[in-house]
């Protein structure tokens, strides 16, 4: 009778692959069903970008870190940092580059080695789309695409056709067999001169967050039915502010609308002082410990997923010590899901478990966790720091707020990027 109903089941499963979308935008016929993973198993993951996935050689290097490594898991670049995508079939393809020959094929290969799957969607920080559709961008009150201090453009959070841009891509994406969808960038411009910005709509600090809570809102309403997850990549002070930051994350009421949240606590990215500690770069355990100490006290534990530094930065030199420290905090938090992050996705497998021992780590001792935190008191090492950067976010606010009363008109004509 078992056998029965596990064949019946088998049989059952394969009619539910669903067809994959393909390099010229149109589906494909069914492939051969494969195993899908479950995401709810602690996601040990790392960052690739589309074009190393699109290496074959760069594969190789990636495929023997997660057979040999406690690594089960991949964040793939499908809308990358300057707003190039890597699939076809979106808004005619101007954003398209072809950096993946066949992502739907690569996408099936870590699936039949058990690897969860998730796709890396940059949102609104863009310097493709709006220099192709200024209707989506953010402004200058003449009317030209405003620029941050690199001379990028963003696409414009009050924009319901922008969001949509946003959106069709993450459809897209889950068609091609993604298990979840990670939105980064999910936030408003705070580099540059952020108070010469103009929205569809003026900004104030009242509504910027809620524009941010109506695209999730959104995208959960459109990806949750495929049975896809979503989770954001917010700043690490979220996890201890209580202000948007000026940049419209509110990391509470973000985290209500998704599956799992990144606060991305790089020791490197935290100035000096902050927590009450030197210099939190060259403390990788302390740091992790209390950002994830404030952003328990705020969100459910099983939704925090963290982006650990594995990388070298400001003259501190990050190896196997400091990867380690790192993923022990989350251990010693109670966080056993994390993610590492390194730009070149060059990662240090000897910072990394074998594969035979995963599910190794212990929590360390009272006396080991105080001597890491020199027996400082977290919830006054959280203060000293919320403090601190209160007063930073005071003068951030005010500008990013300074045409909420002001109205304004913007001119639909484009502009070409700065000549230096």
């Amino acid at each position: 009778m078992k056998k029965t109903i596990f064949f019946a089941f088998i049989v059952f499963s394969a009619f539910l692959y669903q067809p994959c979308f393909s390099e010229n935008g149109d589906s494909q016929q069914p492939q051969e069903n494969i195993v899908q993973p479950k995401p709810s198993v602690n996601v040990k993951g790392i960052h690739l970008t589309s074009f190393v996935v699109g290496s074959q050689n760069r594969r190789a290097y990636f495929d023997g870190l997660l057979q040999d490594t406690e690594l089960n898991a991949v964040v793939i670049d499908v809308k990358e940092i300057d707003g190039a995508i890597g699939i076809k079939g979106i808004s005619g393809d101007l954003a398209f580059s072809k950096s993946v020959p066949n992502p739907e094929e690569y996408i099936k290969h870590l699936k039949e080695k058990n690897i969860y799957t998730i796709a890396r969607i940059v949102v609104f920080r863009d310097n493709t789309m709006p220099r192709k559709r200024p209707d989506l961008a953010v402004k200058t009150p003449e009317g030209e695409l405003w620029q941050d201090r690199k001379e990028i453009t963003w696409l414009d959070p009050y924009n319901q056709k922008a969001k949509d841009y946003i959106l069709d891509i993450a459809e897209k994406t889950a068609d091609i067999g993604f298990d979840e969808i990670q939105f980064d960038y999910i936030r408003f411009p705070s580099d540059g001169n952020t108070k010469m910005c103009r929205y569809q709509v003026p900004r104030s600090t009242e509504t910027a967050y809620m524009e941010i809570i109506d695209f999730l809102k959104q995208a959960k309403e459109k990806l949750a039915p495929k049975g896809i997850k979503t989770s954001i990549d917010v700043f690490g002070l979220t996890t201890t502010e209580t202000t948007d930051m000026g940049i419209g994350q509110k990391i509470v009421e973000m985290t209500e609308h998704v599956d799992y949240v990144s606060p991305m606590i790089y020791p490197s990215h935290y100035n000096k002082g902050e927590y009450g500690i030197h210099d939190p770069n060259k403390e990788p355990y302390r740091t992790v410990y209390i950002a994830l100490q404030g952003a328990k006290k705020r969100l459910p534990v099983e939704k925090l997923r963290p982006w650990l530094q594995d990388f070298s930065m400001k003259g501190v030199k990050y190896g196997p010590k400091q990867i380690q420290e790192q993923i022990q905090a989350c251990f010693d938090s109670g966080v056993e899901t994390w993610m590492l992050w390194n730009a070149a996705c060059k990662y240090t497998k000897n910072g990394l478990k074998a594969k035979s021992e995963s599910n190794t780590y212990k929590k360390s001792s009272k006396e080991i966790i105080d001597n890491y935190l020199k027996k400082e008191n977290v919830d006054h090492a959280m203060k000293k720091r919320a403090v601190t950067q209160n007063k930073k976010q005071t003068s951030a606010v005010k500008k990013s707020t300074h045409t909420a009363t002001k109205k304004y008109t913007v001119k639909s004509s484009s502009t070409t990027k700065k000549k230096k």
